[in-house]
């Protein structure tokens, strides 16, 4: 088991965080259980060394029903050259391992959703013990996280990645520059609904570099968003100076950001009719969405509109929508980046 002063992670790992070279293992996590008394989950963690360097930490599968993460860091752990780097690539291909395995979002195991768990809890449930290793024994040695998120089941992007409005001037510019270097069509400055106990808040209050991403949804994966996820991670190790190879990105990164009204929460359920796409131009007052009541068949649609000028980033996925759900989210670009 691995100690941090006094307090030792209940999660062991075979891979050794200090050793030169290539590791293929797995963290080792108790979970007793009716099937298993003395069971554990083994979650799969590849570590490449190759002397001096930045630190970077690239996971995928945060949110279980999410697959461009996992599929692009499979492909990117068969095809990295240890030999290339200065540095370490530290890479969970699924960070909620049993919501990977399982398909969905939250954890089967406690319920707990990931990125609502750090720093974690080393007594905790499964999922926060999970955040308490990560926090603790891989952040703690990290320059910079790349978190590869979709839309999952129930949500639907435009291709994006995103990034956080920081007070620290340098590291926004060095995290602005990082999110180009990923060179995803579009970057979300985004305003989170929630930022408490998300993986990118617990890296960014140590005063780390973090992007993450939004590509595609709808419970699975497209060959446009696995490769833009595969050139972003790529291109972002040789941006950091970890990986000596050529940038595989084309295209230009269009900045947008959320203001106030960006989010459409639905107050009423139904199914939902939308009348735009995704990377749709809308304009104040123009009509998204309708959401029809089941039960009363005779009753108008509901309409909502646009809270403002924008492009169409997120739109829900799934036919039904429930009140209180996010129906849409209006992006506004923006040139402050530019």
């Amino acid at each position: 088991m691995m100690n941090s002063g006094d307090q030792r992670s209940k999660i062991s790992t075979v891979v050794d965080f200090d050793q030169e070279g290539v590791q293929h293992g797995h963290l080792t996590i108790p979970h007793s259980r009716n099937e298993s008394p003395w069971g554990s989950i083994l979650m799969p963690v590849s570590v490449f060394r190759n002397g001096a360097g930045p630190t970077v930490l690239l996971t995928g599968g945060n949110h279980g029903d999410e697959y461009e993460g996992p599929i692009t860091l499979m492909k990117l752990i068969r095809m990295l050259d240890v030999e290339r780097l200065s540095g370490q690539v530290i890479v969970l291909p699924a960070l909620n391992y049993p919501a990977v395995m399982a398909g969905t979002r939250l954890s089967p195991l406690d319920g707990r959703n990931m990125n609502r768990c750090f720093p974690g809890d080393r007594d905790g449930t499964i999922t926060p013990m999970i955040a308490d290793f990560v926090q603790r024994f891989i952040l703690s040695r990290c320059d910079a996280v790349v978190d590869i998120h979709s839309g999952g089941k129930m949500m639907s992007f435009l291709p994006t990645s995103v990034i956080h409005r920081l007070p620290d001037a340098d590291r926004m510019a060095r995290t602005v520059a990082a999110a180009r270097a990923f060179g995803a069509p579009n970057c979300l400055v985004l305003e989170e609904l929630d930022a408490a106990g998300m993986l990118d808040t617990a890296v960014e209050d140590m005063g780390k570099i973090f992007i993450s991403t939004e590509l595609g949804g709808g419970g699975t994966s497209t060959p446009e968003t696995v490769a833009i996820a595969l050139s972003g991670v790529h291109d972002v190790l040789v941006h950091l100076g970890v990986l000596d190879e050529p940038l595989t990105g084309t295209g230009e990164t269009r900045f947008l950001e959320t203001l106030d009204g960006s989010y459409v929460i639905a107050d009423g359920g139904g199914i939902v009719e939308f009348a735009v796409n995704l990377g749709d131009q809308v304009t104040a007052g123009q009509a998204l969405a309708f959401i029809h009541d089941v039960d009363t068949p005779s009753r108008p649609a509901v309409e909502y509109v646009a809270p403002r000028d924008g492009i169409v980033v997120h739109k829900h996925f799934a036919g039904l929508i429930g009140r209180g759900d996010c129906l849409s989210v209006i992006g506004t670009e923006t040139t402050e980046f530019s």
